[in-house]
């Protein structure tokens, strides 16, 4: 017999066994269903929030520094000294000037400051509404673009017109559907004029350079009059764009330089800045979804490890049914390793059936949740891939041990034994 005839008569057998004993199929299934269930459904959740954090990452920019207060992140191998940070001076707009005149690695530099507010339009208002204000050149370092309108003029930011860009979200909220170029809009009293509608982003982890969906984007020199932006309130930073062929470590040497001697900081005193960049909540998200990922192979292990053991019980229980069987085969010439095979194949059967179930279960559970909350969840490829693998690993661990056993079975006793 040819191993595809082989291959073929133990599928069939391991095909008939299932279908026959089919309760007891069923409820072997669920094992493994539970088991592939579990453990995919959290790679699926953590792989989507992982990939929704990193796309929000990727808006900050790789090419982009950021001074600010406090740093994003503790230095490598210290403890996040926030007593020692929280003394420092915010940036300001003296540190940003310096930058201008005296950087020569840097291609843009922004200047911004944020805080919450309620914004009116006639009887329609939104609380908590992020106002993000930014010198002229914030759309050449913070990419987006405009479903309707214009960009500021530079005369407009130099001089601080009572204009505005709006997000998509404030829109909707605020004109219910009609057209917001040219209104106004209420901000503690005062009105301010629409100039551009920002096409709609999406949903984002991240505020600061993050969607723009529910913001206000404002001239800096405007924004004087709404808030106090040298207070910590303000959230004060400057964004700094290298130049092309300026490595990030070229253009961090150079701010750091010139923000020290800025603020007339001798040789021996600490840095009373922080320089953020993306790279750094990368590194601290790979640390943390590494442990993450190892959770849930620990949490997901215990379900894939009971339906393991509930198809080594059925399968050792099947090869005891049909001892008689196995004999009656033997003693006509059947092969131990055709015997063997057919207990295989229906191990993995049980394990690749329960697995698909859970896999499908998964995809059904992730359209529905991506519908009703605002993270996008998919299963992937590679978490069907790996699904699959552990599936048919399982079947294969679980089943090996029964299906020797009824291999090495003598055929006299097998065919004498009743039960």
């Amino acid at each position: 017999m040819s191993w595809i005839g082989f291959l073929r008569e133990s599928f069939l057998f391991a095909f008939n066994a299932l279908k026959v004993n089919g309760l007891r199929t069923l409820l072997t299934l669920l094992g493994i269903t539970i088991g592939i269930f579990a453990i995919i459904s959290v790679f699926t959740v953590l792989d989507s929030l992982e990939n929704t954090i990193r796309n929000s990452l990727s808006s900050l920019g790789d090419d982009i520094i950021y001074i600010q207060k406090m740093p994003w992140a503790p230095p490598p191998g210290e403890e996040y000294a926030w007593w020692e940070y929280i003394q420092r001076p915010v940036p300001n707009l003296d540190d940003f000037e310096q930058i201008k005149k005296r950087s020569e690695k840097s291609e843009i530099v922004n200047f911004a400051v944020s805080t919450l507010r309620t914004v009116k339009y006639r009887s329609n208002s939104r609380e908590n509404t992020i106002l993000w204000a930014n010198s002229h050149d914030f759309d050449k370092i913070r990419s987006f673009e405009l479903a309707d309108g214009r960009y500021f003029t530079p005369f407009e930011s130099l001089a601080g017109k009572n204009i505005c860009l709006i997000g998509n979200d404030i829109a909707n909220d605020l004109f219910r559907g009609a057209n917001p170029i040219g209104k106004q809009i209420k901000i503690q009293g005062r009105k301010i004029t629409i100039v551009g509608l920002i096409a709609k982003e999406g949903k984002s982890i991240l505020n600061t350079g993050g969607s723009l969906d529910e913001m206000v984007i404002l001239p800096v020199n405007y924004a004087k009059t709404l808030m106090d932006i040298k207070s910590d309130n303000a959230n004060p930073m400057i964004m700094v764009k290298a130049k092309k062929n300026v490595t990030i470590s070229e253009l961090k040497d150079e701010l750091r330089s010139i923000i020290r001697s800025s603020r007339s900081l001798k040789p021996k005193q600490k840095d009373n800045f922080a320089l953020n960049q993306s790279s750094i909540l990368n590194t601290a998200l790979n640390s943390i979804f590494a442990v993450i990922n190892l959770a849930g192979w620990f949490i997901g292990g215990f379900s894939i490890l009971v339906g393991g053991f509930g198809i080594a019980n059925i399968m050792f229980v099947s090869v005891k049914e049909r001892t008689h069987l196995i004999g009656i085969q033997k003693s006509l010439g059947a092969k131990s390793r055709f015997i063997l095979m057919q207990f295989l194949f229906e191990s993995v059967m049980l394990s690749l059936i329960g697995g698909l179930i859970g896999l499908f279960l998964i995809f059904i559970g992730s359209i529905i949740a991506s519908s009703q909350i605002d993270l996008e969840i998919s299963l992937t490829l590679s978490n069907i891939m790996l699904g699959l693998f552990i599936s048919i690993l399982i079947g294969i661990v679980s089943g090996i041990f029964p299906s020797y056993k009824a291999a090495k079975l003598n055929p006299v006793e097998a065919i004498n034994t009743t039960f």
